[in-house]
């Protein structure tokens, strides 16, 4: 007898139903996910940028058409170093002295949620949407 036989003689009707049931189910993050950030509205073409070292916040740029090409050096410590290059509407660790050099990799980041992150430095560039003046609620008591 064959192996697919049986499998045959082992599958049942309601296991058919279960798998189909958690392939479907396994999409729900996903689209959920999709549906709460599309609802997010944000300055058009406009976000910041923020750089924080070991947790604190040491700097942070507004990213937009307007932004004009920089590059800033941060020392973490005296032996540490990292290149931040700004450009219009993106940013990207440029250069540092990390022996992995992730951050470096990561390339451009530009969306709002994106990270880039230097653990052995404790650097880390985050983006997050500026929130458009229609979507403020003001809320009085």
């Amino acid at each position: 007898m064959s192996l697919w036989n049986e499998l045959k003689k082992q599958y049942r009707y309601m296991d058919g139903v279960i798998i189909a049931l958690l392939i479907i189910l396994s999409f729900v993050p996903m689209i959920a996910f999709a549906y709460t950030t599309d609802k997010q509205t944000f300055a058009e073409d406009k976000t910041e940028a923020i750089i924080t070292i070991n947790g604190k916040e040491v700097d942070r740029f507004t990213l937009s058409k307007e932004t004009p090409h920089q590059e800033k050096t941060y020392h973490p410590t005296d032996k540490q170093y990292n290149i931040i290059e700004v450009d219009g509407t993106r940013i990207r660790v440029r250069e540092d002295n990390s022996p992995d050099q992730i951050a470096v990799k990561t390339g451009w980041i530009e969306k709002p949620g994106q990270v880039s992150i230097c653990l052995p430095h404790k650097l880390m560039i985050e983006i997050k949407g500026v929130v458009s003046e229609e979507d403020e609620m003001i809320i009085s008591y």
